[in-house]
Formats: structure tokens, C-alpha cells, sequence
């Protein structure tokens, strides 16, 4: 089994490739909306390296928002494209999961609520517990709330952009941030498990009707 994980949705680019039980691949690029120009040789770069031909992979999983809007297109037009003309199934991951699953692997944290900033005085947010397997699973829906919503919501550790936000005294996990490892976490066990969709599923999810908006609208106050 090989699964190719994408993460674009973060404003960010990373991907991986990983087997049943190892990392076979990884890269990041940390500037900022540089998407469009570094998805595809980064992938192309991590199947040369690992010896994998695009159809011999199980699946391929990618973040599917709520997040950064053309940072989510990004991911599900890539991933549908490839899985599309390779005949290959999806995996489509929460962002939110994902940034729980990064709270897991980088501090250990096993309840958190995950809270992503989502402009307009508003956050992406949802709470997760780890399961037997060591994946994050949530124990609510993925809401868009304002601040003080949001407020009403946290369940446990608050991790993530929007975490200062909505409580100002949590700085700790402000700058965590998912990549394409914890994606490859979480599409790994559901691979296992054959839990996976068909490339015209891999959509993504915005959770904002009005997406968009123009810029002035979008500032943090």
C-alpha cells in the first residue's frame, strides 16, 4: 500500500508518501500562497524519489477544508485530476483533523480544540479525541462561528490560527499548523480500512456560503 498526501489548504505546500507503516516521503514549502507553482513538482518529485508510478498507489488523500478558499480549490482540483485519469480512490481529510492530528504528533496532546482563523471575525472550528488507532476522531461538527461563538464551544486545549482569537491567553498552539504527515496519518488507517471515495467525491468543503468576498471584507478587526 502507498498513499500520496497533499496539503495546500494552510496557504502552504507539503506532501507526502507513506507505505503501511513508514514515511517514504516528505517536503514542505513555507511561503505563502505559492501553491499553484509547487504542488505538482513537489509531487513529482516525491514519486521519483520513492520509485512509485502514480498508478501504483492506493489512494490519494487530501486536505479537504475548511480553510484557506484557494488553497482548498487547489487541493481537490490536483487530487481529482490525478485520481481521475489514474483510476486511483480518495481520501478526503478535515483540515481541522488534520490540525488536531498535528497537536498528537508534535505535543502529544490527545483532546484538543481545533480553531482555524477564518477571517471576518470568524473561526473554523471542531474539538477531537484520540482513538485506539492514534488517529484524532471529532466528537462534534465542524462549525463557522463568530468569536464569541466560538467561545462557547471549546472543549478542552485550544490549537491553531484562530485559537488566540477567540481566547486571547492562548498563545502556546496560535502557530501550529497541519501538514501533508498528519493527512498521510490519517489516510493511512482509513486506507486500511477501505475508506475511501470515488475521485468525483474528492470536493472541497468551504463551510462559507460566500466565499467570495472582497478583500476589504475579509480583515481581522
Amino acid at each position: 500500500m502507498k498513499v500520496l498526501a497533499l496539503e495546500t489548504a494552510n496557504e502552504q505546500c507539503s506532501v507526502s508518501i507513506v507505505d503501511e507503516t513508514k514515511e517514504l516521503y516528505f517536503q514542505l514549502d513555507l511561503r505563502a500562497k505559492a501553491q499553484t507553482q509547487t504542488i505538482l513538482p513537489m509531487i513529482e518529485q516525491g514519486l521519483d524519489q520513492t520509485a512509485t508510478e502514480l498508478g501504483d498507489l492506493t489512494a490519494i488523500a487530501f486536505s479537504r477544508g475548511p480553510g484557506s478558499f484557494s488553497g482548498v480549490r487547489i487541493n481537490a482540483a490536483v487530487t481529482q485530476a490525478l485520481a481521475w485519469a489514474n483510476d486511483l480512490s480518495v481520501v478526503p481529510v478535515s483540515t481541522l483533523q488534520a490540525l488536531a492530528q498535528a497537536a498528537y504528533r508534535m505535543f502529544g496532546l490527545t483532546e484538543v480544540t481545533a480553531v482555524l482563523d477564518a477571517r471576518m471575525q470568524e473561526v473554523y472550528i471542531a474539538s477531537f479525541q484520540l482513538n485506539t488507532a492514534g488517529i484524532m476522531q471529532a466528537i462534534d461538527e465542524e462549525k463557522l462561528l463568530s468569536y464569541s461563538e466560538a467561545k462557547q464551544h471549546i472543549q478542552s486545549t485550544v490549537v491553531g490560527s484562530g485559537a488566540e482569537l477567540i481566547q486571547p491567553e492562548q498563545t502556546q498552539y496560535k502557530d501550529l499548523s497541519a501538514t501533508a504527515q498528519d493527512i498521510a496519518t490519517i489516510a493511512r488507517e482509513a486506507a486500511q480500512r477501505e475508506a475511501w471515495v470515488s475521485a468525483e467525491l474528492a470536493l472541497p468543503v468551504y463551510l462559507r456560503d460566500n466565499a467570495w468576498k472582497k478583500i476589504s471584507e475579509q480583515g481581522k478587526p
